[in-house]
């Protein structure tokens, strides 16, 4: 059975967005496509969804691609991150005068004061009188003090959003710690986006690999780009075969999809060096489709205000998976893991 290509040469691009799609499709029309790589054991049973056709394999990629590509560049999405701001216990003063303790790039000169409870946990903001052209969630508060606001991070809903001239800044906790993310949708790494590259589709990398379930409750500990270290769910892992070797891919469990960080020779030489990204349905019948030409970069690829998780050691795959996103040709983010300062820049 033919495999991907795994040797020292490096293989064509799909070039920038909707038009490399297009391209690298086109050259893929009319082939006879390898069958997938085989899990673990040829004699297992098979996930259902193993047997796609070629034109299927096909359509599900060109529409995943241009999901990707409309997620990632739209307003307010990754790319639009302008700062972090890690709060400290006490006030932090947020506006576009330099005198603020967090300067941002448009909106009143003051737009208020946002205080971190120590007892409590609780961040709350209190926008300035003078803060024209403030909202807090879509709603003005041009008509005078409205009082102190409680920030929200998480919820049924979105976080709780202040707003002025288009930038916006709302609570997030990474790691637990309470911080403000700053978006513009005028950031350099939005306007100056040059696209995304990948390599030709291959019908060898979509896997049907056997899922290894762990016991009720497991959780693994991740890395992120901060230097946190947190526990998340970790249900199982998948098993396949590369090149006759046994692979393992430990899972987090992110909504009702299992998530997978990890690294692979090509990372730092032809993809983005921190690792990449790929997401899979629950496993049905105990294997699990992974689809490496869904793999992705993470949003610090892009961006440098970002908290993204890093491959756990155990998904640190000793080949090459020449599938998915390549290394972005644009301004990298982060070229690796750093601490942010307390109070760092927000424009």
């Amino acid at each position: 059975m033919g495999g991907p290509d795994r040797s020292g040469r490096r293989p064509g691009r799909v070039r920038n967005g909707l038009a490399g799609i297009a391209a690298g499709l086109a050259l893929l029309s009319g082939m006879v496509v390898l069958a997938g790589l085989a899990g673990c054991g040829g004699s297992e049973a098979r996930h259902p969804e193993a047997g796609i056709s070629g034109p299927q394999f096909e359509r599900i990629n060109r529409a995943w691609r241009e999901r990707r590509l409309a997620r990632l560049t739209e307003p307010y999405g990754w790319l639009s991150l302008t700062g972090l701001v890690m709060l400290a216990p006490g006030e932090t003063t947020l506006g576009s005068s330099p005198d603020n303790d967090v300067e941002l790039a448009g909106g009143p000169d003051f737009w208020g004061v946002v205080v971190l409870d120590e007892k409590t946990g609780e961040v709350r903001f209190e926008p300035a009188e003078t803060a024209r052209g403030l909202t807090i969630d879509g709603a003005p508060v041009d008509d005078g003090p409205t009082g102190a606001r409680t920030l929200l991070a998480t919820g049924p809903g979105e976080p709780t959003t202040i707003e002025a001239d288009r930038i916006r800044v709302h609570l997030v906790a990474p790691g637990g710690r309470p911080a403000l993310r700053i978006r513009d949708p005028e950031s350099p790494a939005r306007t100056e986006f040059v696209g995304l590259e990948y390599y030709p589709l291959d019908r060898n990398w979509r896997i049907d690999a056997e899922f290894v379930a762990h016991p009720e409750g497991k959780t693994i500990q991740i890395a992120n780009v901060m230097g946190q270290l947190i526990d998340e769910p970790n249900p199982g892992a998948a098993r396949f075969q590369i090149d006759g070797k046994t692979v393992s891919l430990e899972a987090v469990l992110e909504d009702d999809k299992l998530f997978f960080i990890f690294a692979d020779r090509t990372s730092g030489r032809e993809t983005y060096g921190l690792g990449r990204f790929l997401y899979a349905d629950l496993p049905r019948g105990g294997r699990v489709i992974l689809d490496f030409n869904q793999a992705h970069n993470p949003p610090c690829a892009f961006n440098a205000f970002t908290t993204c998780p890093l491959p756990p050691p155990a998904n640190r795959i000793d080949a090459w998976v020449r599938a998915g996103e390549m290394q972005y040709a644009g301004t990298t983010g982060l070229e690796s893991p750093r601490a942010l300062s307390q109070r760092s820049a927000g424009r």
